[in-house]
């Protein structure tokens, strides 16, 4: 994030995002502490987390959060020593008590904060004794343990929030942790920044990474600002300022600038050296030193303007200058510096202005490079807070821009068409000066045709030359377009992780509340949701996890007596399957008994008894996600409401997503939920209605099939159709949309089934279009809700499409048809234009070969167009309409390979299957033309029988 984003927070803004990143970690490595309560890397997590919290809280002068956070860190402190272990439920609801009470202090408004710390004081101070008895209670049991970075004051038989610790002492000790912490920044910087000036010491041509080092000392200012070590900050600032100037001029160093630069990188150095409680009176005590030093590195970065190298007599002025207070000439072999090294006889520190030799620093090089690695991965982390209507612009502008891109490939066909007509233009003129060479012409009309056909031919070249051009450009920008677009989307998804943190705690909390013992497992973390999907996902799981946990995981006694684990594990797992979400929530529980769901069902009087007796298992599942429907036995806080799964219907079926449920009695239950993978782009099927596409997204289409006029029946003045034994409903589309009759004449229907809740349609359209990937725009809501429709999209040539709400749909039918009759479904017969001869494209650059491809396709009846080569096949495709394609492999200027690509990556030819014939008869050639898109891949042997026919006839029917 920017300064100037960062600006727009306060610091109690800035204090709420660190402790709910913080917290996050609390919760997780806690819950993962309780199952292994002697973990190091876990106590690790939850001490630095307490740390940071600490002095997050410290900064911002919350001294509630540094009061509880303090004893938390001592606490984790203590399990890392091993002087205490977390090992009990108990001592985990003490720490996750804490750990809410910072997440709630967190939230509450910074005028309200003075009220809401008197009003929880006592909650507090409660807070800090439990976790201080958790720390003393074992020390006063095992006096052995020692560990001298243990914080902890042990007074026996003494109520133990009366402590002789006092505020103030705890404030120093939160001083010298905030110490430590800047000690360490200090050294992995100080040191990274010494070693490459030694280097550029010993080689002035050396070409340095001066963006790490400016970091570096910027890093260095920010832990002194925290601390207000003024004299640290002006020396960081001037080496930061210094270095800039020298990127930014492009200047060099002398060595004796470099020498002024080690100097003040060696007080940092020497920083490392004192003692922490003498740290603030040392810095006073040098300041006179560092101020010379911050001189020096001054005239540095003012000489960069317009060089750094001064002229001769301005170098020995500085050179007197800096005789005076000049520091010590650095060397390459230097002892270490011992601690807290007194002064003559004074009893106080002094400045040692050597630095480490390169010796020791090559010895902590390796770390160095570690961290320096660390950082780069953090730094490819990171992330930013982007407002949701910002991104969603963004998103918009991203799916018009490759829409656009659409635009020029008809606009590419048009003149492709052009120079056809150029072509023929040219053609004529020939003509008819061959036609006109018998006649005897005057001057001037020779000159006039001669210079028309020369203009017609520099027509016909300029024009090849520029749709080359615009082909180059259009297939760039689409790449350019689609890579903008994928990652605009890419920038709308998150990690499954980010949505499900609360749900451990949760389930932790549950089942210590049911008195049950379960193992929570997480698969799939990384996978990317959309954040819109995302959002809505966490109420509906929350409802399945409860579920789980109250009607499935038996309590640990049963368990054993059915011969299982006491322990029952609940599985959430995510993954992208076929271009879906798919999300699965599973326990190994008791599941649920079919014959129990059943007399459930009769008991509420929501079938017969003799209906629930043929329902099918999948039909048995569908009522538990009915409003008000439940397996509890009695109703409590957890269950038993008649709420929950149907929330989880309504939401699935919100963002046009399937729900199954299935049970295996004394194993476990799964619910299946199958959801789009964002809401931004769906999948649909395009097709025409009454002369107009329409998008139904495919989670929602149960079925696509053709219907034959003579299999639709009539019962009670409805029509029907069976499919599977099934009696479908068949409606027109065009009625329930209240769209003109379109003029229908096909004995194949095109019907797309459709079902919501309990009702299932079959709705007759036109044409099937396809399938689409549609950028969805949300409609404008002041044209409130539009009745069937639920967004819009733009096609590839920029057309506007509507996509259908396919649960309104459904319910429109409904009351069509409880109102109205409705139209019959057309029985007319099939139009002639079905009988045009179907045309073929062959691109074949042999005149042998493309002329036997001819005559055999010509002489079943098939219309034969004839391409010399790919580029020629190319621009024919686009200029007219064929059936199919028949290509060879091995062409001049486009291979078969590449047309059969370009044809399969079209918005509009795509659908145009091809053939490829070709001499190459390797099974690497086949796989070759196959993976490109080409639907057969034939040998030219195929001529010899009737190999070619049967792959046409095949694809595209009888001529």
């Amino acid at each position: 994030m920017s300064d100037r984003d960062m600006s727009d927070f306060s610091m109690m803004d800035l204090f709420r995002m660190e402790t709910e990143t913080q917290v996050v970690i609390l919760n997780e490595n806690i819950l993962a502490l309780e199952n292994n309560p002697n973990s190091p890397v876990e106590l690790e997590s939850l001490m630095r987390a307490a740390h940071s919290l600490k002095g997050a809280a410290r900064i911002v002068g919350l001294d509630a959060a540094v009061q509880i956070t303090h004893v938390m860190e001592d606490c984790f402190v203590a399990a890392q020593s091993g002087a205490i272990a977390l090992d009990s439920p108990d001592k985990i609801d003490v720490i996750l008590g804490a750990i809410d009470l910072l997440s709630r202090l967190s939230q509450i408004p910074a005028t309200e904060i003075e009220n809401w710390l008197s009003t929880n004081q006592s909650e507090i101070d409660n807070l800090e004794t439990l976790i201080l008895a958790i720390i003393n209670s074992k020390i006063e049991a095992n006096p052995t343990a020692n560990d001298e970075n243990l914080e902890i004051e042990v007074i026996p038989d003494l109520p133990l929030n009366n402590t002789n610790e006092t505020w103030e002492d705890r404030q120093i000790k939160t001083d010298l942790s905030m110490l430590s912490l800047f000690v360490e920044e200090v050294e992995s910087q100080s040191l990274l920044l010494q070693e490459s000036l030694l280097l550029l010491k010993n080689n002035l041509n050396l070409d340095l990474d001066l963006e790490s080092l400016v970091k570096s000392a910027h890093l260095i200012q920010s832990a002194a600002k925290i601390l207000h070590f003024h004299q640290i900050i002006k020396l960081a600032v001037a080496i930061e300022n210094t270095l800039l100037a020298v990127a930014k001029y492009k200047a060099s160093l002398n060595e004796i600038q470099v020498e002024s630069l080690l100097a003040g990188v060696n007080i940092f150095i020497t920083l490392m050296k004192i003692p922490a409680t003498q740290v603030e009176d040392w810095l006073i005590k040098i300041e006179p030193e560092i101020d010379n030093i911050v001189n020096l590195i001054n005239l540095i970065s003012q000489s960069a303007m317009p060089t750094l190298v001064p002229s001769k007599a301005s170098r020995k002025k500085t050179n007197v200058k800096t005789t005076a207070s000049q520091p010590p000439k650095t060397t390459e072999q230097s002892t270490d510096l011992p601690d807290a090294k007194p002064a003559s006889n004074s009893g106080e520190p002094t400045l040692d202005l050597q630095q480490h030799s390169p010796e020791k620093i090559r010895g902590k090089s390796e770390s160095l490079k570690f961290k320096n690695k660390e950082n780069q991965q953090k730094q490819s982390d990171r992330t930013i807070r982007v407002n949701a209507e910002n991104l969603n612009k963004i998103m918009g502008l991203a799916s018009e821009s490759l829409v656009e891109t659409k635009w020029l490939q008809p606009f590419g066909d048009s003149l492709s068409i052009l120079r056809k007509h150029q072509n023929k233009l040219y053609s004529l003129l020939e003509k008819l000066q061959d036609s006109l060479s018998d006649t005897v012409l005057d001057r001037r009309s020779e000159d006039y045709l001669s210079s028309a056909r020369k203009a017609a031919n520099e027509c016909s070249h300029v024009l090849s030359d520029r749709i080359n051009e615009l082909e180059f450009f259009s297939r760039r920008y689409a790449n350019l377009s689609e890579r903008l677009y994928r990652e605009v989307i890419a920038s709308n998804m998150r990690p499954f992780a980010d949505g499900i943190q609360g749900f451990p705690r949760m389930l932790r909390d549950l089942a210590r509340q049911l008195s049950k013992q379960v193992k929570f497992e997480v698969i799939g973390k990384s996978t990317q949701v959309d954040r819109d999907i995302l959002e809505k996902l966490e109420a509906p799981l929350t409802h399945i996890l409860r579920n789980a946990l109250d009607h499935g995981i038996e309590p640990p006694e049963a368990r054993l007596a059915a011969g299982k684990s006491p322990q029952g594990t609940i599985r959430l797992e995510a993954s992208h399957r076929g271009g879906m979400l798919s999300i699965v929530v599973s326990d190994d529980g008791k599941g649920i008994e079919l014959d129990k769901l059943r007399e459930k069902i009769v008991s509420k009087e929501m079938v017969s008894a003799e209906m629930a007796a043929k329902l099918t298992e999948s039909e048995l599942m569908d009522f538990l996600f009915l409003p008000g429907f439940s397996t509890a036995s009695q109703v409590t806080e957890i269950s038993g409401r008649g709420v929950g799964l149907d929330i989880v219907q309504s939401m699935v079926q919100e963002v046009g997503g399937i729900l199954r449920a299935v049970s295996q009695p004394e194993k476990g239950m799964s619910f299946y939920l199958q959801l789009p993978l964002t809401l931004s782009v769906i999948r649909t099927l395009l097709v025409e209605i009454s002369g107009e596409p329409y998008a139904f997204p495919l989670t929602r289409i149960d079925r696509l099939v053709l219907v034959e006029t003579s299999e639709i029946a009539i019962a009670e003045n409805r029509q029907y159709f069976t499919l599977d034994d099934e009696n479908i409903g068949l409606v027109n589309a065009y009625q329930v949309l209240e769209l003109a009759a379109p003029n229908r004449k096909l004995d194949l229907l095109p019907v797309i089934i459709v079902s919501a809740r309990s009702n299932s349609y079959g709705l007759a359209v036109d044409k099937i279009l396809g399938e689409r990937d549609l950028v969805v725009r949300p409609l404008d809501p002041r044209l409130g809700k539009i009745p069937d429709i639920s967004a819009a999209a733009f096609m590839e040539d920029g057309s506007p499409v509507l996509i259908i709400d396919v649960e309104y749909l459904v319910r429109s039918t409904d009351r069509l048809l409880a109102r109205t009759s409705l139209k019959k479904v057309s029985e007319t017969t099939q139009t002639d234009e079905s009988k045009i001869a179907k045309r073929l494209l062959i691109v074949e650059d042999s005149i042998t070969v493309r002329e036997f491809e001819r005559k055999i396709l010509e002489n079943q009846g098939y219309k034969v167009d004839i391409a010399v080569n790919g580029i020629d096949g190319w621009n024919a495709l686009r200029s007219a309409q064929y059936d199919l394609v028949i290509s060879d492999v091995d062409m001049p200027g486009m291979t078969g390979i590449e047309l059969v690509s370009q044809i399969k990556n079209h918005a509009t030819l795509n659908s145009i299957p091809v053939i490829i014939v070709s001499y190459k008869d390797r099974q690497e050639d086949r796989l070759r033309g196959l993976s490109v898109g080409a639907d057969y891949y034939l040998t030219k042997s195929s001529f010899h029988d009737d190999t070619l026919l049967n792959a046409v006839v095949d694809l595209i029917g009888e001529p």
